[in-house]
């Protein structure tokens, strides 16, 4: 299955809204989600590495991909995919100089981000804040149209974030994004595995399943 595929749906990890991280990745998983992204912004470095180990589990359990959010150390401690680097993070052509077993996520908030991120040697753009987000309240926020001139100006595949839920995801997935990335439409739900399952169902139907 080709990267893109495998970033339709990327559901980040939460633990102020959902303490028992394993157990929501394990639902998220179960509804659907064809990636994980740990991140883990308050813990210590070994809190880290041992949640981390249980979400490798069952991403490999259930055919997902398993990102670690800023940390190569964590990701190559448990054996992650892949990491999500952001513009104050490693620079992405050391990351690939470390660790050249990696799929590396670039953050990016603007055209000339993704430009330097594709230029760098990223996989991926996570592009955003597509929308105001409680995750990430100071995030810029770009809009569709900026999310649109992104996916336009590169060629690898971009997985839109911030703020999308199952009302807007459709609008989104129109962009020509190969994917979204999501933290409170399925982390602040009650019941993850059915808030994962909806946005499922919605991708699948925008994006059509192998398309």
């Amino acid at each position: 299955m080709r990267l893109a595929e495998r970033l339709r749906l990327l559901v980040i990890t939460d633990k102020k809204l959902k303490p028992d991280v394993v157990k929501s990745v394990e639902e998220a998983l179960k509804g659907g989600a064809t990636s994980i992204q740990l991140r883990l912004k308050e813990s210590s470095t070994r809190e880290m590495v041992e949640i981390g180990r249980g979400v490798r589990r069952l991403t490999r359990d259930y055919g997902a991909l398993y990102f670690v959010d800023d940390r190569i150390d964590v990701a190559l401690a448990t054996n992650a995919d892949g990491v999500q680097l952001g513009p104050e993070d490693m620079p992405i052509r050391i990351a690939r100089e470390i660790a050249p077993n990696l799929i590396i996520g670039a953050s990016v908030y603007s055209v000339e981000e993704a430009l330097n991120a594709e230029k760098e040697g990223a996989h991926f753009l996570g592009a955003g804040s597509v929308y105001p987000t409680p995750s990430k309240p100071d995030a810029r926020v770009i809009g569709l149209e900026g999310l649109k001139k992104i996916v336009e100006i590169v060629s690898i595949p971009v997985v839109a974030i911030g703020g999308i839920n199952r009302d807007n995801v459709r609008e989104v997935l129109r962009t020509g994004v190969v994917g979204v990335a999501v933290i409170s439409a399925v982390m602040a739900a009650e019941d993850v595995y059915r808030a994962t399952l909806e946005l499922r169902k919605i991708v699948d139907e925008i994006l059509k399943p192998g398309g």
